[in-house]
C-alpha cells in the first residue's frame, strides 16, 4: 500500500509543481542552477568518501595499537607474576648460560625494560636518535649486555616474522649500541652500581 502511495506521489509531483510555481519563472534557468548544484555534489561526495576512508584507516591503526598493547600487557603480567613467584622461572625457556635464580629475575626485568622501549619506538614516540641515546647508556651495564647476548636472536626472529620494518629497525639499533658498548671494554657489574656503605 505504501509503495502505491509513493508511486502516485512521484507521478503527481510535476503537476503539483506546475500549479504552485509562478508562470513567469524561467524553467531553463532553474534547470541550469539545479545542474550546477548537482555538479557540485560529485566532488563533495568524493571528499566525504575520502573522509570516511581516512576515518576507517585511522580506526584500523588505533585498533592495531590497542591489540598490540593488550598483547604487551598480557606478557608483562606474566613476567611480573614470575618475578613475584620465582618458582615459575622454570616455566620459561631455558637460558644457555644457566644463571642463578636471582640473575634470571634480573634478566627478565631487563627484558621488560627493553620491551617498553621497543613499544615506544614502534609506536613512534621515539625516533632513532632517542632510541640510540637510551640504548647506548643501557648497554654500559654488564647484565644488560648479558640479556642482549642471550635474547638478541629471539628479538630479531620475532621482528622479522612480524614483517614490521620498525620492529626490525629497533633490533638493528640495539645491536649497534651493544657492539659500541662491547668495543669500550667490560660492562659495569651489578655490584659496582652502588657505593660501598662502609
Amino acid at each position: 500500500m505504501v509503495a502505491i502511495g509513493l508511486l502516485i506521489l512521484i507521478f503527481l509531483t510535476p503537476l503539483a509543481l506546475e500549479q504552485v510555481a509562478p508562470t513567469h519563472k524561467d524553467w531553463g534557468r532553474l534547470s541550469a542552477v539545479s545542474q550546477t548544484y548537482g555538479a557540485l555534489s560529485v566532488p563533495l561526495s568524493a571528499i566525504a568518501l575520502l573522509g570516511v576512508a581516512a576515518s576507517l584507516a585511522y580506526q584500523a591503526h588505533q585498533t592495531k595499537i590497542a591489540n598490540e598493547e593488550a598483547e604487551r600487557s598480557s606478557h608483562r603480567q606474566l613476567l611480573m607474576y614470575t618475578l613475584d613467584h620465582p618458582e615459575f622461572l622454570v616455566c620459561w625457556e631455558p637460558v644457555a648460560s644457566m644463571p642463578s635464580a636471582d640473575e634470571r629475575r634480573h634478566l627478565i626485568f631487563i627484558n621488560l625494560i627493553i620491551s617498553n622501549w621497543h613499544a615506544d619506538y614502534v609506536l613512534r614516540r621515539w625516533n632513532d636518535q632517542q632510541a640510540r641515546a637510551v640504548l647506548n647508556v643501557h648497554f654500559q651495564g654488564a647484565l644488560a649486555r648479558k640479556h642482549w647476548e642471550q635474547s638478541a636472536s629471539v628479538w630479531r626472529r620475532t621482528a622479522e616474522a612480524a614483517g614490521d620494518r620498525r620492529k626490525t629497525r629497533f633490533v638493528d639499533l640495539a645491536d649497534e649500541s651493544y657492539a659500541i658498548a662491547e668495543a669500550t671494554g667490560p660492562g659495569v657489574p651489578p655490584e659496582a652500581y652502588f657505593a660501598d656503605p662502609s
